[in-house]
């Protein structure tokens, strides 16, 4: 059976590193039907929208959506797609796990965490105002439907992945009723699941203690823009953010992407290293149930690190993406043999 799964490329570098990607998870034999669609910059010039109803009607149909990087103007133009995209499609958790590749060195090797971010409210929210000139005012939005969910999916991940311990992430000691509340609706669903540790720190002291001891972590659950900067401090642990895989998941729909820049300086050069979304698109497969062929996928990624003979100049290599592309394929070819045996 055949499955459709909505492509949104991005810019600069994204269409090299999605398509490198996509080859990838053609090559693993998942018969996929790519529906192609821009968003951001691009759309609008042609189409008038940076969401275009197209995109839109697409993921609905699909439920799934591989996305390359998006760039998002800053201090004013367009809203964040990504952002947008989230509370569009309501994907309220963002799923980041943070693991080591092979042969890569970092300064914590055998990292093993995944983070758990509510995705649609908090400061997020996008709601803000100018109360007089030069003071501007912007909400945090926290509910308890929303709080309850983000802790719900963090409990489920770590039962089905028999993980032991979670901590919720907060700054209840200053922001007593929101993340007073985001607590309380953690520790209420803490109860449903006893076999797992449930802990709580406060966002500052997580950050200290991550960089010391990444090791005393296991499932993290937080608030929206608390995990949009400890996802990206856990990324340093591993590398950086082209190497780290990113899902939004929602009811509905789920869209997997790359969580990086575009980085417009190195667009068109095939140097760009596909590795995150690639990373997305194996989470994306164990998403439809195609687990072997996201085992076999990222088996053949690990084995392409191991070797250490194509990879990109990011990681110390001299391959371009295509050629890195091209040898993760080949290294498929080879698992999908070793596992025949």
């Amino acid at each position: 059976m055949g499955y459709k799964v909505t492509l949104i490329p991005g810019d600069g570098i994204g269409p090299e590193v999605t398509n490198a990607a996509v080859r990838i998870v053609n090559a693993s034999g998942v018969k996929i039907d790519w529906e192609r669609f821009a968003a951001g910059a691009e759309a609008y010039a042609k189409f008038g929208e940076y969401i275009p109803k197209e995109l839109t009607h697409s993921i609905e149909s699909t439920g799934l959506g591989l996305k390359g990087p998006v760039t998002t103007p800053i201090g004013g133009g367009f809203s964040s797609i990504n952002v947008a995209l989230r509370k569009q499609f309501e994907l309220f958790a963002n799923f980041r796990p943070i693991r080591n590749l092979p042969s890569l060195p970092t300064r914590y090797p055998s990292v093993d965490l995944a983070i758990c971010r509510e995705n649609t409210e908090g400061q997020y929210s996008g709601i803000e105002h100018e109360v007089v000139p030069g003071v501007v005012e912007s909400l945090k939005i926290i509910t308890e439907k929303a709080s309850t969910r983000i802790a719900r999916f963090a409990f489920e991940y770590a039962r089905r992945e028999k993980r032991k311990r979670i901590h919720a992430i907060h700054k209840a000691n200053i922001m007593k009723m929101s993340d007073g509340l985001f607590l309380r609706c953690c520790r209420e669903v803490a109860k449903e699941y006893p076999e797992i540790t449930y802990g709580e720190h406060i966002i500052d002291n997580t950050c200290m203690q991550l960089v010391m001891n990444p090791y005393q972590y296991d499932v993290l659950v937080m608030e929206n823009l608390y995990g949009d900067i400890i996802s990206d401090l856990c990324a340093a642990f591993v590398g950086g953010l082209g190497l780290v895989p990113g899902a939004n998941i929602g009811t509905r729909c789920a869209i997997f992407e790359a969580v990086h820049g575009s980085a417009p300086d190195i667009a068109g050069k095939d140097i760009a290293n596909p590795t995150a979304v690639l990373q997305s698109a194996v989470l994306m497969l164990r998403h439809m149930g195609e687990v072997e062929a996201a085992d076999k996928v990222h088996a053949a990624l690990e084995k392409t690190y191991k070797e250490k003979l194509h990879l990109t100049r990011d990681v110390g290599g001299t391959a371009g993406t295509s050629e890195f592309a091209d040898a993760v394929i080949a290294n498929m070819e080879h698992v999908a043999v070793a596992t025949g045996d």
